[in-house]
């Protein structure tokens, strides 16, 4: 006897779209661009590795911008005969590569404070605390551009780490700066410098694990796949629930797949809807496909033993 299916799609316009961030983006760049210029600068003037380290770094961030800002502009783009979910999964790249290119800033400023730490060279403390201090409130401001959105999008999330970490390192920069004017010790510099690693390592750790499972197409942290399950087995006529997946179409976006074995026949185009709208509002999973089966044995044919968690 011939499998019983019936495959259920729906494609909506989105509760949970994301807030534009464009805006943001363009004020936080050209912010942060105009704080390396005047950061680096002062840098080389004064001889001071934790202003040139905070510049280089503040300028890996700028590039973190605008990587965080191409991925929310081409998650928008729609979809296309090749690209059928468009290209929503290029926030969660974007994520990933912000993450990575954090990493990279920590060895550069590692390498720098080393080199300093074996030859300390005399540093102007005062202009180190002035620019610093600048720093401090241009990375607040930056930061607070993206503070809304930093719950709900991984990739905001990230734009929003490296402001609050850059705030938090400017200040620190700020204390090396009076502690070398009180004791004259250049060491302090590139000591400083090391915290700076630490902070960065500390604020990245969570965005580079999270980016590289949600491009592993783990299920996002905000959805219990165990509850989800649950739900979908207590709906009326389900039996079984088998070949249940879900995963990240963006950094705000989830879809899901699942096989509902229901003896007593298909349930309806209405049963099918109230279940999408519930996912979408219960799980906020904003793309659901179910197949219908009649509970035959025809699947356990197909799948094995039924499949596994996604």
């Amino acid at each position: 006897m011939a499998a019983h299916h019936d495959h259920h799609h729906h494609s909506h316009a989105h509760s949970h779209a994301p807030r534009d961030f464009g805006r943001a983006f363009a004020i936080g760049t050209l912010l942060n661009l105009a704080f390396v210029a005047v950061e680096g600068g002062a840098g080389v003037w004064t001889g001071s590795v934790a202003l040139l380290a905070d510049a280089g770094h503040n300028l890996s961030d700028v590039l973190g911008l605008l990587i965080a800002w191409g991925g929310a502009e081409l998650a928008k783009r729609p979809t296309s005969k090749r690209f059928t979910y468009g290209l929503r999964g290029s926030s969660i790249l974007a994520a990933l590569a912000n993450a990575l290119l954090l990493l990279v800033a920590v060895g550069a400023i590692s390498l720098e404070a080393a080199q300093r730490l074996a030859d300390p060279h005399p540093v102007a403390g005062v202009p180190v605390m002035i620019v610093a201090a600048v720093g401090i409130m241009v990375n607040l401001a930056t930061a607070m551009l993206f503070a809304s959105g930093r719950k709900h999008d991984i990739n905001i999330r990230g734009a929003y780490l490296h402001m609050a970490a850059d705030a938090g390192v400017s200040a620190a920069v700020v204390v090396a700066g009076a502690m070398i004017y009180f004791t004259g010790l250049a060491w302090i510099d590139p000591a400083i410098s090391l915290v700076v690693v630490a902070v960065i390592l500390w604020s990245t750790w969570g965005l580079l694990k999270e980016s590289i499972t949600m491009a592993l197409h783990a299920v996002p942290q905000r959805i219990d796949a165990e509850a989800v399950e649950r739900s979908l087995a207590a709906l009326p006529g389900v039996t079984r629930v088998h070949d249940l997946h879900i995963w990240p179409m963006s950094t705000t976006e989830a879809a899901l797949t699942a096989h509902l074995v229901m003896p007593g026949g298909h349930p309806g185009d209405l049963f099918l809807s109230d279940l999408q709208h519930r996912l979408a509002h219960d799980f906020r999973i904003d793309h659901t496909t179910v197949q219908i089966e009649l509970g035959d044995g025809a699947e356990c044919r197909m799948h094995g033993n039924g499949g596994g968690h996604g």
